[in-house]
């Protein structure tokens, strides 16, 4: 396909009534099982429900990448323009005929529009909620600004969707689309704890301030570590090496970061051109590897902490974060030693994305508690001066 028709929008229509199907069944199944409910109890659920589909549509995402079917559709919104493979069969044929193996085949064409499909449905339930709550905003204990909000953020990253395909998987695009992703799920998380709030069901408890800063640290610190991990996946940089603790023999193989981490050129390039160096690879699969244990170190130390605290709530939640750690080094081990298997790779992206939405739920749960003020020593006087 040449430049030119690599946005064609004339299925944009059938592809957003596909959207509306597929939203259909989560807002039946809210509105059945809620029938007499008032509107923030039927908002509520559905963006739990949101909330849970698009944590699915993260992991699908990471199976569309993760089986080279990204560029199945090498158009975008459609297929060849067409609203599904059906219409594109000529097309993908001559495509698979010249290159079987290729990026275009039939199995990778249905896996790229159903995951377009899937997030169009999102998208779609996101405009539900977004609607909804600003037209019963008197009647709704939740800002609307946070669906609102929810929904611009969906719509940039169905533009970096959109970049994936048209700008060839470049890295930093596909990054920063996992990125957005994420992100995401902790606007719809943290919209579902402020309805739970609503109705007394998320207690809100006092920590000491710099343990609430070092909460936020450790935040900070899964984001970055997320971002490493998509930069290594994009860059199909998990299998420079292929042993653990060491990496080809050494404990610190050549690396080459400057090449490694040059963030705006295309896969497999670097800005000249040029065939970007394994030492490079090795880079940032070697970032990423030591970051993991600071990272690991800091989920724990945050379990720990947390079941300290006492609140029941933050226990329950320490030993999500506990789990999430160890399932995040058990993931990442096997996708090392076993070259990359697609069912660890996929688990290792839920586990991301399941520690984004615990930790942003242990952040709505906690707020620094007061300073006490400190004794004088002096005992109270019945004259109004100090004894």
């Amino acid at each position: 396909m040449d430049a030119s028709s690599l946005v064609d929008l004339s299925p944009a229509s059938r592809l957003m009534l596909m959207g509306v199907l597929v939203a259909v069944l989560p807002l039946l199944w809210v509105w059945r099982r809620q029938p007499h409910a008032t509107p923030a109890q039927r908002l509520k659920l559905l963006t739990v429900v949101t909330l849970f589909l698009t944590f699915d549509l993260v992991l699908f995402g990471a199976f569309t990448r993760l089986t080279d079917s990204g560029l199945g559709c090498p158009d975008w919104p459609g297929c060849y323009g067409a609203a599904s493979p059906l219409g594109a069969h000529a097309d993908i044929s001559a495509a698979q005929a010249a290159m079987p193996s290729g990026p275009v085949t039939f199995p990778k064409a249905w896996v790229e529009m159903v995951h377009r499909y899937l997030a169009t449905g999102v998208g779609v339930l996101i405009t539900v909620l977004a609607a909804v709550t600003w037209q019963q905003r008197r009647r709704v204990p939740v800002s609307p600004w946070w669906p609102l909000i929810t929904l611009v953020w969906v719509c940039v990253q169905g533009a970096f969707g959109a970049l994936t395909v048209t700008m060839k998987l470049f890295p930093a695009i596909v990054t920063l689309h996992l990125l957005f992703g994420l992100g995401l799920l902790a606007l719809l998380r943290a919209q579902a704890v402020q309805y739970a709030r609503a109705d007394l069901s998320w207690p809100v408890s006092p920590l000491p301030r710099g343990t609430v800063l070092a909460l936020w640290g450790v935040f900070v610190l899964l984001w970055l570590q997320i971002a490493l991990g998509g930069w290594v996946s994009t860059n199909y940089a998990v299998l420079a090496c292929s042993e653990f603790p060491m990496c080809q023999g050494a404990w610190w193989p050549a690396t080459d970061f400057s090449a490694g981490f040059e963030l705006w050129r295309e896969l497999g390039r670097d800005s000249r051109g040029s065939a970007i160096p394994f030492a490079a690879l090795t880079a940032i699969h070697m970032a990423h590897r030591v970051m993991a244990l600071l990272v690991l170190a800091a989920l724990l130390w945050t379990a720990w902490r947390l079941r300290r605290a006492g609140a029941a709530m933050l226990r329950h939640q320490a030993r999500w974060i506990a789990f999430g750690a160890l399932w995040q080094l058990g993931t990442g081990l096997s996708n090392v030693v076993l070259d990359w298997p697609l069912l660890a790779a996929v688990a290792h992206t839920g586990g991301a994305a399941a520690l984004v939405v615990a930790l942003t739920g242990v952040l709505l749960s906690v707020r620094a508690a007061p300073v006490s003020a400190p004794s004088t020593g002096l005992r109270p006087s019945t004259t109004g001066r100090p004894a």
